[in-house]
């Protein structure tokens, strides 16, 4: 077990680990007790392009780890089509392990922060999660017309701008040419749309299921941690008001809804969630305190 100090750089370093022969990419910095963030599902979707504003802030006081989740990003396009998401959330906690990351901070953003909750809310969960900041997720999402933008990606430039123009309340997203290059290169890597679009491919004697459009069973009265829910007040996925309902049912939860923000607060209003952030973890997760000048965790990984 090496220690490891704070002097370290908190530029995120881009890494590969095997977990269990499937090619596991994420972003790493900092030093400190552990923040895990979990990027969201959209076609395109990885580390690098949820956190890209939220890595270097919060790895100022935390060890702050970004997976691709399996099929996204750059770690391997497999698709389990028996198990689905448990799949994903069972590479996903393998990964931790083989990463030496005990219990820890976990911050999702959609299909990210809709996964943490269901990997917590059931009898032996499935992360160490001691505080938890679910941004965009959960509650009812009606299948509507922007959703069908979302499912419908065509793999073209212009798909992808509409995509934007749903994510992303401002307009400003959309009309980056550089921005929407990012995003369109990220979504077409081999293998990326087959995944994403996966889990809608059913055979002819399986019953219609959708995620959307239909109530979110999600028990969320299990959840005991302290949970932040943080959405955007003109996120056209969500059902308006539906953080103030989740919040309800759980005893440790409170909510933030920002004005003039869709789907991806995290991205959108990037300063404010990182302050807020911030503080929600100083006050329910706080960092190490110092020795001798340097933050000194322990993990269980060799930095040789």
């Amino acid at each position: 077990m090496q220690r490891r100090s704070s002097l370290s750089t908190t530029f995120p370093k881009s890494n590969y680990v095997d977990v269990d022969g499937v090619r596991t990419h994420y972003l790493e910095a900092g030093e400190g007790r552990p923040v895990v963030l979990l990027h969201a599902g959209e076609f395109g979707a990885a580390a690098e392009l949820s956190w890209e504003h939220t890595i270097v802030p919060l790895a100022q006081q935390y060890r702050v780890i970004a997976p691709d989740w399996l099929g996204f990003g750059r770690t391997d396009k497999l698709h389990d089509f028996v198990s689905g998401h448990e799949r994903r959330l069972i590479h996903m906690r393998r990964f931790l392990e083989i990463m030496g990351v005990g219990p820890a901070a976990f911050i999702g953003n959609s299909m990210g922060g809709l996964m943490i909750a269901r990997a917590i809310a059931r009898e032996t969960p499935l992360f160490e999660a001691e505080v938890v900041v679910i941004v965009s997720a959960g509650g009812f999402s009606p299948d509507n017309e922007s959703r069908r933008v979302l499912l419908d990606y065509d793999c073209t430039e212009d798909g992808m701008k509409r995509m934007l123009r749903v994510l992303f309340h401002s307009p400003r997203f959309a009309a980056d040419p550089e921005y929407l290059r990012r995003r369109y290169e990220l979504s077409v890597i081999p293998g990326a749309w087959e995944c994403a679009a996966a889990a809608r491919l059913k055979s002819p004697v399986t019953p219609i299921r959708s995620d959307f459009g239909v109530p979110d069973t999600t028990e969320w009265e299990r959840i005991r941690v302290p949970v932040l829910l943080i959405a955007g007040a003109n996120d056209p996925l969500k059902k308006p008001g539906y953080t103030k309902t989740l919040a309800a049912r759980m005893p440790h939860a409170r909510e933030i809804v920002y004005p003039e923000c869709s789907h991806a607060p995290n991205i959108e209003v990037a300063e404010e969630f990182n302050t807020d952030v911030l503080a929600f973890l100083n006050e329910r997760y706080p960092p190490l305190p110092a020795k001798n000048g340097k933050d000194l965790v322990k993990d269980g990984r060799d930095d040789t």
